[in-house]
């Protein structure tokens, strides 16, 4: 099975993550990236739906694996070019010149909840699952634009909380803050309604693309401007 598959339902094209965890490595990045242009090309999509096909994880982020081999062996290169490459995924989902939907049907951590919170809407299971940003615990910066990102997809309190806590947090509570449209009762129910929701879509994709470009113009500005400086050669860790 594929890294990363995509299929079309009407005017929707609909990403599956399918290698469980769906930890981010450079094999990731570059699937995903095959993936969204091949969307991108298809004038016929208005909106697209991301979801995994693991009946327990929506996505687990860093494959800590490879990125502890590189990060022993001092290849700031490899690291560097996968932080970059996998930028671009986020990029996508922020700028895509159409709705971009989140149907989180398991856990996220890490990356896999950054990829969420890049989302210009989410859906999340309530019956299993969490989201959680564990940077704190793990000794890990935040790049200036996933802070930004972050910022817009949650309310500054909870980002607060979130962050320097790291906790993880339920579906029922990202519902009360307005994180996720709607809490679901199982993983079939969330990607129905994420589906159902992204059909409502009929919008000029260039008007789409203008007004992501003035609303997130700050995320975009930080990720030209201010991420290379700490992922060209990187230091997105501290010690302890």
């Amino acid at each position: 099975m594929s890294i990363i598959q995509w299929n079309k339902d009407e005017n929707v094209a609909i990403i599956t993550m399918n290698t469980g965890e769906n930890r981010h490595n450079p094999d990731f990045a570059k699937a995903m990236q095959t993936t969204y242009q091949e969307i991108l090309s298809d004038q016929s999509v208005h909106a697209v739906v991301l979801t995994s096909s693991d009946p327990k994880n929506f996505c687990l982020g860093v494959d800590i694996n490879w990125l502890l081999v590189n990060f022993q062996q001092n290849n700031q290169q490899a690291i560097s070019e996968w932080l970059y490459n996998i930028n671009e995924v986020f990029r996508f989902f922020i700028m895509c010149p159409f709705p971009s939907i989140a149907a989180i049907t398991g856990h996220a951590f890490g990356n896999g909840a950054l990829l969420a919170l890049a989302c210009d809407y989410r859906f999340m299971r309530s019956d299993r699952g969490f989201l959680c940003l564990p940077e704190m615990d793990l000794n890990i910066q935040f790049t200036p634009s996933m802070l930004q990102w972050v910022k817009k997809a949650l309310p500054n309190h909870l980002m607060m909380d979130i962050i320097f806590s790291a906790r993880k947090v339920n579906a029922l509570e990202l519902e009360a803050h307005h994180v996720i449209r709607k809490s679901c009762p199982d993983a079939e129910t969330t990607f129905h309604e994420a589906v159902s929701f992204a059909k409502t879509f009929h919008k000029s994709r260039k008007t789409m693309e203008e007004m992501k470009k003035r609303i997130n113009k700050p995320i975009i500005d930080a990720m030209i401007n201010e991420d290379p400086q700490y992922i060209s050669v990187p230091i997105f860790m501290t010690t302890t």
